[in-house]
C-alpha cells in the first residue's frame, strides 16, 4: 500500500514538472506562432501519438454513448476553454507569473469538490492550500512590492483557473470508467476539433509562412509529448489514487518548477522574494498532506 500511495505522490509531481515546463516551451514556440496555432498542434500530435500508443499496445477502450456527453464537456473545458485562457494570457504575462495564477486552482477547487462529488475538506487541506497562497502571492510581488501584471492578460488566466477547475470535477466522474490513455486521447482529439474553425479562420495563412527551426521544433515537441499527454495522463491517475482536492493542491509546486527553469532557460529574474515564496509553496504542499503521510509512516513502523 505504502509504495501505491509513493507511486500516486511521484506521478502527482511528475505532471506538475511537465506543466511548469510548459510555460517555459510556450514562450520559446510563441516567437514563430500565435497561440491558437501551438494549441492545436499540440492536440494534434498528442491525439496522434495516443492512437499510436492504444494500438500498439492494445488498450483502445469504446466510450459509451451515455457518457459521451461528458468528454464532449471535459474538452471544452480543457484543452478548449482552459488553452485559450492560458495561451493568450502568457502573451501578456510573464511566465513565472503566468504559473502563480494558475496555482490557485487548489483555492477554489475543494468548493467545486465538496458541492459537486461530495469530497470532504479537511482542516490539513485548508492549511495548505493557505500556506501555499502565501508563498504564490510572495513570488507575485516585485523586490519592491509592486506588481506588473496586464489585468487582461491575468483575467484570461483566471478563465483558465475556473475551466481546470471544471476539468477536475468531470474526470472525477469518469476517470473509474476509462483508463487515463483513453480519456487523453479523446479530450484531446475533440480540442481540436473545436480549435480547427479558430485556426483555419485566424491562423493558417501565418502558419504556412513560418519556416521551422529545430529550437522550435523541439519544443512543440516537448509541450505535445510531455505537457498534453504523460502530464495529463500522470494527473487523472493522481486524481483517481488521491482524490481531486489532494491532487489539485500539487498545482502549487508549478510556479516553482517554472521559476527555476525560467531562470536558467529564459534568463527570468530570481529574486530572494520569489525563493522564500516558492519555500512556502513547497511547505504549504506538505502541509496539505501531513495528516496522510504521517499515517503512512505510522503503517511503516
Amino acid at each position: 500500500m505504502t509504495l501505491k500511495i509513493f507511486k500516486v505522490y511521484l506521478f502527482a509531481v511528475s505532471s506538475m514538472l511537465f506543466w511548469g515546463l510548459s510555460f517555459v516551451w510556450f514562450k520559446i514556440v510563441v516567437q514563430w506562432y500565435d497561440p491558437i496555432t501551438i494549441i492545436f498542434l499540440r492536440l494534434i500530435i498528442s491525439g496522434l501519438l495516443m492512437i499510436l500508443f492504444m494500438l500498439v499496445t492494445r488498450s483502445w477502450q469504446t466510450i459509451k454513448r451515455k457518457h459521451l456527453k461528458y468528454f464532449l464537456l471535459l474538452s471544452f473545458f480543457q484543452p478548449f476553454c482552459y488553452f485559450l485562457g492560458e495561451s493568450f494570457g502568457l502573451t501578456m504575462v510573464s511566465s513565472t507569473i503566468a504559473s502563480v495564477i494558475i496555482a490557485t486552482i487548489p483555492l477554489f477547487s475543494p468548493f467545486a469538490a465538496y458541492f459537486m462529488v461530495k469530497e470532504k475538506v479537511t482542516v490539513h487541506i485548508i492549511a495548505g492550500i493557505l500556506v501555499s497562497f502565501a508563498g504564490i502571492l510572495l513570488m507575485l510581488f516585485n523586490p519592491d512590492f509592486s506588481l506588473s501584471a496586464s489585468p487582461k492578460g491575468v483575467l484570461l488566466l483566471f478563465l483558465a483557473v475556473m475551466a481546470a477547475i471544471a476539468y477536475s470535477v468531470i474526470i472525477r466522474k469518469i476517470s473509474h470508467e476509462y483508463n487515463p490513455v483513453t480519456i487523453i486521447t479523446h479530450q484531446n482529439l475533440i480540442g481540436a476539433i473545436y480549435f480547427l474553425p479558430l485556426f483555419l479562420v485566424f491562423d493558417f495563412k501565418h502558419f504556412i509562412t513560418v519556416k521551422p527551426t529545430w529550437e522550435l521544433v523541439s519544443a512543440m515537441l516537448q509541450l505535445a509529448v510531455f505537457a498534453s499527454t504523460l502530464a495529463y495522463v500522470f494527473y487523472i491517475i493522481a486524481i483517481k489514487g488521491m482524490g481531486m482536492i489532494k491532487a489539485n493542491v500539487f498545482t502549487n509546486l508549478i510556479p516553482v518548477f517554472t521559476g527555476i527553469f525560467s531562470f536558467f532557460i529564459l534568463d527570468e529574474k530570481f529574486t530572494a522574494l520569489k525563493i522564500a515564496g516558492m519555500l512556502l509553496v513547497m511547505l504549504g504542499v506538505l502541509v496539505s498532506q501531513s495528516h496522510r503521510i504521517g499515517r503512512l509512516l505510522l503503517k511503516s513502523k
